[in-house]
């Protein structure tokens, strides 16, 4: 019988399995500009079949892969009832191609629209920016492949998080911020209903809290019906082709609404790599953890017996968890329940791994010139959150000037982590509660309760940038503002 190589093997299997190793990969730097659909499709949950939305490929898949050093080229046709803007999560376009409601007009039904820049390499996603639609799933990848990946002797998998519910995503909001969410644009942006299928749904989590060193932080704000690994639980995983004894660079995206997940590895260590996209110092583990947005670049060695690995996404502070299999040809595909058998712990107070983390490129030294504290209130009931005390509506943006040295201190004085977002820049994280490093680059940091975190980077294009919190129930009860970079 034939021995495959390694490389043999990946370009076999990829021919194959091109949408397991990059689910609904499409190679936007052939031909002309990629063609994305902001749709509705339908997947199955639980038995059930469930009417989500999606960024959908000329192939039929969900999100792009483009090759190196491209640009990103593509035409969003909106096919949907509703107006929607769909923001590339951590590249750096023009601002009037940013996808966000405050500069950008909404895409209209019908409407298409050309997107034209710059590519950056590494690991990022897609999705809209109303709260109501990326609950309702229409975010996709978005994997910007670099010449290193290509000569690279691996085999590429996408891991892309979701929390779902069979609820409508507005009865979801109106649950969770008690009637508090902001009008962000003045139309419905409201995401279909999922399948009409309400299923029992325990829904908002008020009591569920985590013991911070005496202090009770909150955790969870809603119960989602299922946790999704590219689109499917647990009960029915994709099982991904591997190579036995292999090497697999393992890009997760947590694309989760509201839910951050520890990525468990099991007994098998890998090396993260890159987080946000951004190359870091290796950092070898078996857990990992990832808040609403991030993303997580891990290379992992697949067991030399060709015993399936599973990854799981364990939900922070509950016993929920989803994943993904790598199997070899022939290994024992395991059957794992949704549930562990016990709560995991909390990823909101846990700032080991930040604390390690170093970038691979820091920013180059320079004086400071601008120093900001941003605070961060907020609390369950009302459920009302705020940055420097205003909600979006009567928000006053944070200055800076077109190339200054902007440090800006996260100082969160609620009992709720948020996943902080900076549109346009890469900031580098330099302090954690007044301890100061040279931390990991970034697009998105999360902020313990009651704790301060400081960021570095460079102001960018003149225009009025997004900052907000990444947690869409804290997003539409009015923790956002902006960044206004003038010239």
């Amino acid at each position: 019988m034939t021995q495959l190589t390694r490389r043999g093997f990946l370009a076999a299997s990829a021919a194959g399995a091109a949408s397991i190793l990059l689910p609904a990969t499409a190679r936007a730097a052939v031909a002309g500009p990629a063609a994305l659909r902001a749709t509705t499709r339908v997947i199955e949950v639980n038995g059930k079949a469930a009417t989500v939305m999606g960024l959908v490929n000329a192939q039929g898949g969900l999100g792009l892969t483009l090759d190196p050093a491209s640009r990103f080229r593509a035409e969003l046709t909106n096919t949907l009832d509703i107006e929607t803007i769909v923001h590339w999560h951590g590249q750096i376009p023009p601002n009037a191609q940013d996808g966000v409601p405050n500069t950008n007009p909404m895409l209209r039904p019908g409407e298409t629209r050309a997107y034209d820049y710059v590519a950056r390499p590494g690991t990022f996603w897609m999705h809209s920016h109303i709260p109501e639609q990326e609950i309702g799933l229409l975010a996709a990848p978005l994997i910007v492949l670099s010449e290193t990946d290509l000569r690279a002797d691996r085999q590429e998998v996408v891991l892309f998080l979701h929390d779902f519910t069979f609820r409508t995503p507005k009865e979801v909001l109106a649950e969770v911020t008690g009637g508090m969410a902001m009008d962000h644009g003045a139309m419905d942006h409201s995401a279909p209903a999922a399948g009409g299928m309400m299923g029992e749904m325990p829904g908002m989590t008020m009591g569920m809290t985590h013991d911070m060193g005496g202090m009770v932080m909150d955790l969870n704000d809603f119960n989602f019906d299922a946790y999704l690994a590219n689109d499917r639980t647990l009960d029915d995983p994709e099982v991904i082709a591997v190579e036995k004894g292999g090497r697999v660079r393992l890009r997760v995206v947590n694309g989760a609404s509201m839910t951050a997940f520890w990525i468990d590895l099991g007994a098998q260590a890998g090396r993260l790599v890159a987080v946000d996209g951004e190359p870091v110092l290796p950092l070898e583990g078996r857990r990992f953890p990832l808040a609403p947005a991030q993303r997580l670049d891990i290379e992992v060695d697949l067991p030399l017996d060709g015993a399936a690995l599973p990854v799981l996404a364990l939900r922070e502070g509950a016993r929920e968890r989803t994943g993904i299999i790598l199997a070899p040809q022939g290994a024992d595909v395991p059957r794992l329940s949704p549930l562990s058998g016990a709560d995991h712990p909390a990823v909101s107070g846990d700032m080991t791994l930040e604390l390690a983390l170093r970038a691979a490129t820091p920013l180059p030294e320079r004086p400071l010139d601008n120093g900001q504290m941003v605070m961060l209130m907020g609390a369950m009931q009302p459920y009302l959150w705020t940055i420097n005390g205003r909600t979006w509506d009567n928000r006053i943006p944070v200055a800076a000037r077109s190339g200054e040295r902007v440090e800006m201190m996260f100082h969160n004085m609620s009992m709720m982590a948020h996943p902080m977002h900076l549109h346009g820049h890469v900031f580098q994280v330099v302090g954690i509660n007044g301890s100061r490093f040279s931390g990991a680059k970034r697009d998105t940091v999360l902020v313990p309760p009651m704790a301060s975190v400081t960021i570095a980077f460079d102001a960018g294009e003149a225009a009025p940038w997004m900052l907000h919190c990444h947690q869409m129930g804290h997003l539409a009860a009015g923790m956002m503002t902006e960044l206004a970079v003038t010239a």
